[in-house]
């Protein structure tokens, strides 16, 4: 059974590799095409918000009708909700750190803590997505070896992935912008996704090794990735919407639909 928490490794590896290309793009551009990131994340966004339902939350209902004693309708939303809660939560412990740095009135120490919050920001928000991959493949482990199945996983860690490009240069670009050199700012810029292979073994091994709480980590993961879609990927990729209107919305839809093409297709 350990060679599905191996996947889930390799699986977050992936996504930390991609945001170490998105933080790579400091050292080759002055600035990311902005037309280019609004549709990756539009693109994330939709994959993402399909996954929750036809990779996570779907077979987390399926689960908990087949092995659990608690209604699945319960097993599914306590789940979904925990995960959106813990979001909050992240989000919540970066603003209240946000405050605190803000009341400092020494210009140097303003501009440390801005940076610190901004890669905390960014690595808390990469904990639950880890542990969604995470929870993907360690749910392989129960017999579902299935094609479909598989593909799920795959998915989600594409999906996360490609969110995960623009989110590395949202990092790099910003610190740069503060007077960083172009290696330090990258370094950093990866270093916000360094938890993602953490919290991806984290995960994995919860549901291969105490099978009881699949149904509830994978609506956790579910509820975690739909927070993250609806409110930091689509308003952030609508961003020019005046001057693109359905530009970044035409990416959400279409990774709302290749995702849903892939999961029914196979399934």
């Amino acid at each position: 059974m350990d060679y599905f928490v191996l996947w889930a490794l390799i699986a977050t590896l992936g996504t930390w590799f991609v945001t170490a290309l998105g933080a790579a793009t400091v050292v080759f551009f002055r600035s990311p095409n902005q037309k280019a990131m609004n549709l990756m994340l539009g693109f994330a966004s939709g994959v993402m918000i399909a996954a929750s339902f036809w990779s996570l939350l779907q077979p987390a209902i399926e689960r908990a009708e087949a092995v659990s004693q608690v209604p699945a309708w319960f097993v599914a939303t306590a789940g979904f909700l925990f995960g959106a809660f813990f979001m909050w939560l992240s989000d919540k412990a970066v603003t209240f750190a946000r405050r605190r740095a803000s009341n400092t009135s020494e210009v140097s120490s303003e501009r440390v803590n801005r940076i610190i919050m901004l890669v905390l920001s960014i690595t808390l928000h990469n904990i639950p997505e880890g542990l969604a991959v995470g929870v993907a493949f360690g749910a392989l482990q129960n017999g579902s070896h299935s094609p479909e199945t598989l593909m799920g996983a795959i998915t989600i860690a594409i999906g996360i992935g490609l969110q995960n490009f623009p989110e590395g240069a949202a990092v790099s670009v910003p610190l740069r912008r503060e007077g960083f050199s172009r290696r330090k700012s990258f370094l950093l810029g990866q270093a916000s996704a360094l938890v993602e292979p953490i919290a991806g073994v984290v995960g994995a091994l919860l549901v291969v090794y105490v099978e009881a709480i699949l149904p509830y980590a994978l609506a956790f993961a579910a509820g975690a990735m739909i927070l993250v879609a609806v409110h930091e990927l689509i308003p952030e990729c609508q961003q020019n919407q005046k001057a693109q209107p359905y530009f970044a919305t035409m990416g959400i839809v279409l990774g709302f639909a290749v995702m849903m093409l892939l999961d029914v297709m196979l399934g």
